[in-house]
């Protein structure tokens, strides 16, 4: 007999298993290496310490990190954040062994180290330049690693605390691992700087971590194997969340924030806040001067920003344009720091001077105003994300080329400080109060309403058509990248400003420019990826030839390869100002003013390079930036023209739904003779795109077994995630005589027709209802999914051909199709049919609501789809009442 949780572990197996066990091998690891040292007097070094390293990053970072992935596919709130969350930890801390083992074995580098360490305690302080500040980090040579690791292993003390408190709502072997893995943090830190007894009382700590892990593994794998709880542990918490306090009644549809996102993966909230937990912190112990180098710093840095850019990739799929660029920018803005930090700390006079190139950068400057820009996208959000944003705002404006050198690293100190603060706070309120589906922990309310919003923008355009969720970060990767360069058109003889170029041009424009063109290849868009996936090259190009050519010295005959390239640029980028033609006005000036860019790009090869002229164009490149990420901010968020980017030049050709260049055969589904043609398509076992009440289906009738197969090769499904039925109205379920309670019978007439999909017990009256032939091909072995969509042309369609095996038409892991021409674009070329209906009613799918132990009195909301789980727990409440 299957279980309330038999339907979702088929999903994608547990994940958590795989999590836990990263944890629990990595913390073995790390025992081995500490009782090793109690035991010996001595640290491991060398080889050992490498090796140690390597396999941290491979087990408890990318292990993890794809248990993490998982989860999030999985709707798990709390693993995906704590296993990518907790795959930083380990990689971070196996880059740190990497570290040590790294200078063990390279004993001249680690004799000039202590001569240093000896030696600048006496000397730089006579040597400093006016720029260098004993307030900061000025011994920049000086190899703190044990620094470094203390300071990245104290946040993550704090956060697994949090994980560990909030696991407690959810099970109680998740609390136990987390909590463990919390004090373990706490002596390995400790451990560090003290005398080998914290090393043992970690190891001890470590053990039972392993311990529990194994446990909380197997737990979960006999689950995933006999769909349902053998051993004890897990869906039953320590504690009830709701006792933390009273929901937050200004919900957000009751103060008008409506938000449709797609529920078929875990919000990324909580691991955005938790990456902008760690990297400030880490800036903070620095700017104070408890770090004195920076170059492990970096590594902890970057794999964090690696792990939020993770937060942001969720988010789009959640079609979250917000999220997704205010994620994205923030591991922008802590990769080129990271790397600005380290490149700074390294830049030295021949007499061994510091030297910081700092006052000529004014890629800060477009930092503060993207700051601004999601200032204004979260005005109709919470208080949490406003002043989230403002001190974002202000943690920008503390790292501003005007800003003395005496007072730079107290004042970013301290803006770290205020955010790490902010953002620790916005972890937990995210974890519990998506784990409770309730607002109980306080985010404030919304500070402006969407109307009033709506209303200070008063333009008043035509719908535009679909916005990309990753535009306003392709715009902001670019600005970034352009106003970077700039000083290095101002001083192009300068070497240290040169070197400060290659993090900020090459980060923004390069490295996150190919992740935002990652994030266009699955936006459904015609162009797709293109432009983006050009200017990765162009600033790559750009900053290889500036920096290297110039510290090579390049040969004439070198340079005319990039003379050669420059010229390819060119010839691209008309292509691409044609592709902007089609797009908007405001992308055909970004593309236009960078061929003036290119041709800049082109004389500086030939050594005529107008500087003047590429200062201006750059400039300009970043004021257009700065609007275009602006307005594809509020459009995107509004779904509507708040802020006009002007019209294409160039329009498409619209085709008629019945071109015969189309993939496949279409219907009208507003003509009785299209639903003919669907259901005589469907009758010979074809799969066609039809429409529901919410999303568009791909869709088999359960006469024809192999027809739903080949639903599963069509999106790439996993095997093991079931397929629903979609049947017209109760009244067919009611014919067939299902064996179903009162109160169960009670429920789907309230709930259908409707945006809600049932699970109920599978049984001989599904034959008798026509699944006869699928009987095996749809649900699971003990379950069926119902919908009774509340569609007429799709009900219709039902009527005519009976029950149908329906499932999301897009390929598997991507977002759902909200408009037919979707379907036909991504999927067109293998199925048989698309019954066309425009724009969905909604833009994500059903909300699943497990109904198989009903009788007990109580219902799983598995996904949070187009109708809120509160509102259907109101619906049951209120049946079960009137059936009392």
């Amino acid at each position: 007999m299957s279980t309330s949780d038999g339907f979702p572990a088929s999903f994608y197996g547990e994940p958590g298993v795989l999590g836990m066990l990263s944890n629990g091998i990595s913390a073995f690891l790390v025992l081995l290496q500490n009782f090793n040292t109690a035991h010996t007097g001595s640290a491991p070094v060398g080889v050992e310490n490498i090796l140690a390293g390597v396999h941290l990053i491979l087990i408890g970072g990318i292990c993890q990190l794809v248990a993490g992935m998982v989860s999030f596919r999985k709707n798990d709130h709390l693993s995906g954040t704590a296993f990518i969350g907790y795959a930083a930890l380990w990689g971070s801390y196996g880059a740190t062994r990497i570290y040590f083992g790294a200078l063990a074995e390279t004993p001249t580098t680690a004799s000039i180290s202590h001569q240093i360490m000896n030696n600048l305690s006496t000397n730089i302080m006579s040597n400093i330049t006016p720029n260098a500040t004993t307030d900061g980090p000025v011994c920049h040579l000086c190899l703190s690693i044990e620094e470094s690791a203390i300071a990245g292993l104290v946040p993550y003390i704090l956060l697994s605390f949090l994980l560990a408190f909030c696991s407690a709502t959810v099970n109680y072997i998740m609390p136990f691992v987390f909590g463990a893995i919390t004090f373990t943090l706490v002596f390995e830190a400790v451990g560090l700087v003290a005398s080998s007894w914290a090393l043992v009382v970690s190891g001890v700590l470590e053990l039972l971590i392993l311990i529990f892990a194994i446990y909380g593994s197997a737990a979960l794998l006999i689950k995933g194997l006999t769909q349902r709880l053998v051993l004890k542990g897990f869906g039953t918490p320590l504690f009830n969340v709701l006792l933390l306090g009273t929901a937050n009644s200004a919900s957000a549809q009751s103060i008008g924030q409506e938000k449709k996102k797609n529920t078929k993966y875990a919000e990324p909230m909580a691991l955005g806040f938790f990456c902008d937990t760690v990297a400030p912190f880490i800036f903070a112990f620095y700017s104070f001067g408890y770090v004195k180098s920076f170059g492990l710093g970096a590594a902890w840095v970057s794999i964090i920003s690696v792990a939020q850019l993770f937060s942001s990739y969720y988010a789009h799929l959640r079609q979250d344009c917000y999220h997704t660029t205010k994620f994205g920018l923030h591991a922008t803005y802590w990769l080129i720091k990271a790397w600005d930090e380290f490149v700074a700390s390294v830049l030295t006079t021949e007499e061994g001077q510091i030297m910081s190139g700092r006052e000529a950068m004014v890629g800060n400057w477009f930092f503060v105003v993207a700051g601004l820009v999601l200032c204004v996208g979260s005005l109709n959000m919470d208080v949490l994300e406003l002043i989230h944003n403002m001190l974002f705002v202000l943690l920008t404006v503390s790292t501003i080329p005007q800003i003395p050198l005496q007072a730079y690293y107290i004042f970013f100190g301290v803006a770290c400080s205020l955010f790490t603060a902010i953002s620790l706070y916005g972890t937990f309120a995210r974890l519990i109060n998506t784990i409770a589906e309730k607002s109980l922990i306080p985010v404030g309310p919304q500070p402006i309403s969407t109307e009033r919003l709506r209303q200070a923008f008063k333009h008043r355009s035509h719908r535009q058509g679909r916005q990309e969720a990753s535009d306003a970060l392709f715009y902001m990767s670019n600005g970034v990248a352009a106003l970077s360069a700039l000083h290095a058109s101002v001083s192009s003889s300068n070497r240290s400003f040169l070197n400060l170029t290659v993090p900020w041009v090459l980060i923004s424009g390069a490295v996150i420019q190919a992740y935002v063109s990652r994030l266009q290849v699955t936006g459904g868009g015609r162009f797709g990826s293109v432009i983006s996936s050009i200017y990765v090259a162009v600033w790559a190009t750009w900053t290889w030839f500036r920096f290297a050519g110039y510290l090579l010295q390049l040969s004439t005959e070198a340079s005319y390869g990039f003379t050669a390239g420059a010229i390819a640029f060119l010839v691209i980028n008309t292509f691409l100002m044609l592709i902007a033609a089609y797009r908007n006005l405001v992308l055909l000036f970004l593309t236009t003013i960078m061929e003036v860019v290119l041709v800049c790009f082109l004389l500086s090869t030939l050594q005529r390079l107008p500087y003047q002229l590429e200062m201006a164009m750059l400039a300009l490149v970043s004021i257009i930036c700065v609007y275009g990420a602006l307005a594809s901010l509020m459009n995107c968020i509004f779904s509507q023209s708040m802020l006009p980017m002007g019209p294409p030049l160039l329009k498409e050709k619209v085709k008629q739904d019945t071109s015969p260049e189309l993939p496949c055969p279409v219907a009208n589904s507003q003509l009785t003779s299209g639903l003919l043609k669907i259901a005589g398509l469907l009758e010979e076992g074809g799969v066609c795109g039809i429409p529901t009440d919410t999303v568009y289906a791909l869709a088999a009738s359960c006469k024809n077994p192999q027809a739903i197969e080949k639903i599963y090769n069509i999106k790439d499904r996993p095997a093991e995630k079931p397929i629903c039925i979609c049947i017209s109205s109760v009244e067919q379920l009611v014919a067939v005589k299902p064996p179903f309670s009162p109160l169960l019978w009670e429920f789907m007439r309230n709930v259908y027709p409707g945006g809600i999909s049932c699970i109920v017990t599978k049984g001989d009256w599904l034959y008798r209802l026509g699944v006869g032939p699928a009987y095996d091909r749809v649900g699971t072995q003990d379950s069926i999914m119902i919908r009774v969509p509340d569609h007429t042309p799709t009900c219709h369609l039902c009527d005519i051909t009976g029950p149908l095996a329906i499932t999301s038409a897009n390929p598997s892991g991507e977002a759902d199709s909200t408009h037919h021409s979707m379907v036909i674009d991504r999927l067109g070329h293998k199925i048989q049919g698309v019954l066309c209906d425009g724009v969905s009613n909604e833009v994500v799918a059903s909300t699943v609501v497990n109904c198989l132990n009903i009788d007990e009195g109580t219902i799983t909301i598995l996904r949070e789809g187009c109708v809120p789980a509160v509102k259907v727990r109101q619906i049951f409440e209120r049946v079960k009442s009137m059936m009392v």
